[in-house]
């Protein structure tokens, strides 16, 4: 029988060591729920940093998986499959964009993206116009390119030169942004709420200047959406929430419920710049993974699961708030719908590995960040367990509690 020592020891002997894994060997999962080599269960609100919306092996995904399995899993894109075209329908139907690309990850999203919108900007303004726009703290992917607009020099670190001409202004500093952008600038790329920052959000204010510079300077702008989209914030797109339009949208993580896929959407004025054998992938859009993408899209629709998203998001949102209140290593909550983060004035992974041992997975990122991606099929009473195990923790790490609010 294989032990959970077995796999680490393994993994260490063979794998390139870029991970800093907790010491817990996942097996199955259900729901909200997942199981571990020896069969200990743990609530989830990770969701496999925000790809499993749908919870584990929902019945619907895996009915849909095991059919088209039997039929067809890769054709490639020299041929057409009867799946991809639905899904761009869908999406384009959905967002308001005309076309979709679709990708093997969000990290691809972004780089076609970026293509496309230097490929659009070179058209109009000449090889000049190739200036990237894009947020300090935000975090877009680890491929070169996605790395070049990630404003976070941990990532960037060791693997320069990177693109050139790409130019970061801090989040919300309306007027950074408008000494930033000028005739050079081909694209404005951003997270609408940042992920791996820190669940911070952009400001209405900043995203309308945004929408305005990009448009006066025929610039694209470009939504990263792959963590914050696709119905975590209660709408299906993030843009949705905040009333700004981009020209460009990234998407992937819950897209087709843990099968790899990710896209970027696109305006038609932005589209139609790109041309046959400009841009391609071997494995996006196979058949396999847009038809679990159009049941994921349907399960969310018809199990009201954006509804929920807002019902027990906010729900979150007040009971992380009452930790804030009442004990002072919680600093601050940020974020909305099934996207929040607690700020801590301690090491906020110190609290995941104990609340590992209570049978709770927690997530934590900018080192004192609890993240909050659970699956969309969360209730109030998997909130009250989450937050009883912190309360418990957060007690531990300092005894003297802030008295709490009348």
């Amino acid at each position: 029988m294989t032990t959970t020592e077995d796999v680490i020891q393994r993994e260490k002997q063979f794998l390139l060591q870029t991970y800093n894994r907790y010491p817990v060997v996942i097996e199955r999962g259900k729901g909200v729920f997942l199981f571990d080599l020896e069969g200990k269960k743990y609530l989830d609100f990770v969701a496999g940093l925000g790809v499993n919306a749908l919870g584990h092996a929902h019945p619907r995904i895996v009915k849909a998986i095991r059919e088209q399995a039997a039929r067809a899993i890769h054709l490639s894109n020299l041929y057409y499959n009867e799946y991809q075209g639905l899904l761009a329908e869908k999406l384009c139907a959905l967002s308001g964009l005309q076309r979709a690309f679709f990708s093997n990850s969000g990290t691809e999203a972004i780089e076609g993206a970026i293509k496309l919108a230097r490929l659009a900007s070179h058209r109009g303004g000449g090889v000049s116009k190739s200036r990237l726009i894009a947020l300090e703290g935000s975090y877009h992917g680890r491929s070169f390119g996605s790395m070049s607009v990630t404003g976070q020099d941990k990532y960037r670190k060791g693997f320069e030169p990177l693109l050139e001409d790409v130019k970061f202004v801090p989040q919300n500093d309306i007027q950074s942004l408008r000494a930033a952008v000028d005739d050079h600038t081909c694209a404005i790329v951003l997270e609408p709420i940042f992920g791996e920052g820190g669940i911070r959000e952009c400001s209405v204010e900043f995203l309308q200047k945004c929408r305005a510079l990009a448009s006066r300077f025929q610039a694209a702008l470009i939504f990263d959406e792959i963590q914050c989209g696709l119905g975590r914030t209660g709408n299906i797109f993030a843009f949705q929430t905040f009333g700004v339009t981009p020209d460009i949208i990234a998407i992937a993580k819950p897209i087709a419920a843990g099968v790899p896929l990710g896209a970027f959407l696109a305006k038609e004025e932005f589209a139609s710049a790109i041309s046959v054998g400009q841009h391609g992938t071997t494995f996006g859009g196979g058949p396999l993974a847009c038809r679990v993408a159009l049941e994921y899209l349907s399960i969310v629709e018809d199990e009201k699961l954006l509804e929920n998203v807002v019902r027990v998001g906010g729900y979150l949102h007040q009971q992380l708030a009452t930790l804030v209140e009442r004990y002072s290593a919680a600093l601050e909550v940020r974020g909305r719908g099934l996207i929040q983060g607690l700020q801590l004035d301690i090491p906020a992974r110190l609290i995941v590995e104990q609340a590992l041992t209570e049978g709770v997975l927690f997530n934590s990122t900018q080192d004192t960040v609890l993240r909050f991606l659970p699956p969309f099929l969360l209730q109030e009473k998997h909130v009250d367990k989450g937050i009883r195990v912190l309360k418990n923790l957060l007690g531990k790490k300092r005894k003297t509690a802030k008295p709490a609010m009348a």
